[in-house]
């Protein structure tokens, strides 16, 4: 074990000055040369951090661990890029206050220090986020209490080589418990069964005090640490949690605390319940820029294949090792270096939360579409409504300021649904949030083309409630994300997974008066579908309909045009990683993009004819990415898209074939967007950046410079690498 380090290295607590300036967002200060001389004697960053205002992180979690297991490597992607990066921790964690793995000799015999367990894991979170921002673990911090809301306190952590990084700790107590419904909880306050919530000091905490925490005051401290930061993305855990097949009881729970048993943690759950409640009071006021929500998948990604590769997933595993406090390092802090709880677990025990990282929205690539005069228009959801983008000059790649298309508290993605006449239609999903009379529930919306606006930006009707297929509001919530198709007699069709795992369909001539809700057949037993279907036509004008359980995919068509759907019989494809991607091919077949579970590769799979079956036709050089594939068809050239190891998009173009990958992208969030220009020629990309601006390329060849370089927004060249 190293020799002793002095405190004041690791913890500067208040006194030693915040660095981050009281004036404007984005006016972040660098400490003074002398500060930093006195940074290098006290143990300088093994490298430089960067710092950019363009793009701003707010993070909201339950637990000091949940966003270097949920979250990363996005997280450290964020850290690295440079921008504000804020992580608000809603609870201590405290557990029973015994920092030792559970089965360990002697545990029941330890005393139960919660003050002490919570400053240990304050202390590994804090040490493995200076890692991923500096490379040195004990890069040194300012500790200070801070008040967010007149006569509360909350504790502030700043990097002092990085000090657009920041940590809140609001100390709340946690369930201390995994499902089992606690009054004194968040679910507790966020139901109304406490009206009050208190928090528990931290061991040796600048905060003198605890304090008392009413549903309205924890919505609002968080709508001022919007306030603060202005951030162009949020992050949360998983409001839409999947729900256990056999869930336990428990006798004698009050009715006001029963509800759905689910994979994740009821402190996760309710943790990004609070955040959507306050990103609604956040968005109904001025602010200075607009808001990205991305929330994702908490324990419920130990049942699903790895989306992320070994050496993703190993790198991953270096910053959650620090929390753990595997290797039994000195900081300096009596109360604990991390949390023996995980210790080096991660890597075996908790691997199914190391080697995932998976949105709850699985997104779409089909948020970019062709206008009648061959300028592409771009849909996506930002400050909670649908924003609209539209091209100065087809091809110019310079895109307008977003439009708002309205909708409250969509959420996730919005596909845009171009008809066989040019009409646009949009879909998406709305999050009704809880109030007097109204239950918590989710709904399918959409909104279809009324004419054009001004500017050329496409106008839009009302949107409109296709409900959900889950008659019970408790079981909409978790309804999936609709992927809508038309088909060529103009009747749209709208698909999402249910409750039970299955695909429910509705329709309606013209995008318009839809049927009532009903489930498609399998054969065999029902699986449990994860989200991310896709739907396309095929050149005879069928639908196909392609959707992944833990095991295989799964594949629907109707056998003519506008007849029903069907299932197609066993694809015999191993399993994916989740959400697909389908497109028709020129020559007849569909040809779908997946990828593969633990390499994290892309494959191409086709399905040539009705009497052939669906195989793998190429496998892709790996690039250390995850999430959604992108594919397109131009003739006979596919355009397939990934992102990197460093989050940047990777562009393939090929004959009959995907290419070798291009040379780096750029960063960008989601799943880039791939569209035909309104002859069904040239192929866009168009993805959208972290501080949501779009930027785009274009195909004009084949090989690795199939595609022009990155054009941004105002049409201005973009630098494709980021170290």
């Amino acid at each position: 074990m190293p020799g002793h380090i002095p405190r004041r290295r690791v913890l500067q607590v208040a006194g030693g000055g915040i660095v981050v300036g009281a004036g404007a967002v984005g006016a972040w200060q660098w400490l003074s040369p002398e500060a930093k001389k006195k940074a290098a004697q006290d143990g300088a960053p093994v490298r430089p951090a960067k710092a950019t205002t363009s793009e701003s992180f707010v993070h909201v979690i339950a637990h000091p661990d949940d966003s270097l297991y949920f979250m990363n490597p996005e997280l450290e992607r964020s850290i690295l890029g440079g921008g504000p990066s804020v992580t608000v921790c809603l609870t201590g964690g405290e557990s029973d206050g015994r920092n030792q793995l559970s089965g360990a000799r002697g545990y029941k015999r330890l005393p139960e220090k919660r003050g002490e367990f919570v400053r240990a894991r304050l202390n590994g979170f804090r040490e493995a986020t200076a890692q991923m921002a500096t490379g040195d673990w004990l890069s040194p911090w300012t500790v200070e209490a801070l008040s967010l809301l007149p006569g509360i306190q909350v504790e502030l952590h700043t990097l002092r080589a990085a000090p657009q990084i920041q940590l809140i700790f609001l100390e709340l107590v946690e369930a201390r418990t995994l499902r089992n419904p606690r009054k004194e909880s968040l679910r507790g306050l966020w139901l109304g069964a406490t009206p009050q919530l208190t928090t528990l000091l931290p061991a040796g905490s600048p905060v003198r005090s605890t304090f008392q925490y009413g549903r309205k005051q924890l919505i609002d401290t968080l709508v001022a640490i919007f306030e603060r930061y202005q951030p162009t993305v949020v992050r949360t855990l998983d409001p839409n949690p999947t729900h256990l097949p056999k869930p336990p009881e428990f006798p004698n729970t009050p009715p006001v605390l029963r509800g759905i048993a689910k994979y994740d943690h009821q402190d996760h759950t309710t943790s990004a319940f609070f955040a959507q409640a306050a990103l609604a009071e956040y968005w109904g006021r001025k602010h200075a820029r607009p808001t990205a929500v991305d929330s994702y998948v908490g324990y419920e990604v130990t049942h699903l294949p790895s989306n992320l590769d070994k050496a993703t997933t190993d790198h991953k595993l270096k910053f959650l090792d620090t929390y753990g406090w595997a290797d039994g390092k000195d900081c300096g802090d009596t109360a604990g270096c991390g949390d023996r709880k995980v210790g080096r677990t991660s890597g075996t025990k908790y691997h199914g939360w190391s080697s995932n990282c998976r949105h709850r929205a699985p997104g779409t690539m089909r948020w970019v579409q062709p206008l009648p005069d061959g300028r592409l228009a771009a849909f996506a959801v930002l400050d909670g409504a649908a924003q609209c983008w539209t091209e100065a000059k087809a091809g110019s790649g310079i895109w307008s300021t977003p439009t708002s298309l309205g909708g409250s508290m969509l959420e996730g993605q919005v596909q845009a649904l171009r008809h066989s006449d040019g009409t646009l239609q949009l879909f998406s999903i709305r999050t009704v949030l809880p109030a007097k009379d109204t239950p918590h529930r989710r709904e399918v919306v959409t909104a279809l083309q009324s004419g054009d606006g001004s500017g050329g930006t496409p106008a839009f009707g009302p949107w409109e409630s296709l409900g959900s297929p889950e008659q019970d509001p408790a079981r909409s919530m978790e309804m999936g994300y609709p992927v809508a198709v038309a088909g060529t007699d103009g009747t749209v069709h709208v698909f999402v997974r249910t409750f039970d795992g299955g695909v429910s369909r509705r329709s309606g001539a013209g995008g318009k008066d839809f049927s009532e809700w009903e489930t498609l057949a399998f054969d065999g037993p029902p699986p449990r579908i994860e989200d991310g279907l896709d739907a396309a036509l095929d050149g005879q004008g069928r639908i196909h309909l392609v959707a992944a359980d833990t095991k295989t995919v799964h594949h629907w068509m109707s056998q003519d045009p506008g007849g029903p759907l069907q299932p197609a019989g066993p694809t015999k494809l191993p399993a994916v990683t989740g959400p697909l991607s389908l497109t028709p091919l020129a020559g007849g077949g569909m040809r779908m993009a997946v990828r593969q579970p633990n390499t994290s590769r892309v494959l191409v799979v086709d399905r040539l004819g009705d009497d052939k079956g669906w195989r793998v036709s190429a496998q892709c050089d790996p690039l250390s990415g995850h999430g959604r594939v992108a594919v397109g068809q131009a003739g006979n050239t596919t355009v397939l898209t990934d992102h990197d190891g460093k989050g940047r998009v990777r562009l393939s173009a090929g004959s009959g074939r995907p290419g070798p990958w291009g040379k780096d992208g750029i960063p960008f969030r989601g799943v880039p967007g791939v569209a035909l220009d309104a002859k069904g020629n040239a192929v866009a990309v168009v993805v959208m950046g972290l501080d949501n601006k779009l930027s785009s390329a274009r195909l004009h060849g084949s090989g690795k410079g199939a595609f022009t370089d990155w054009i941004a927004h105002d049409g201005k060249a973009r630098t494709n690498v980021q170290s």
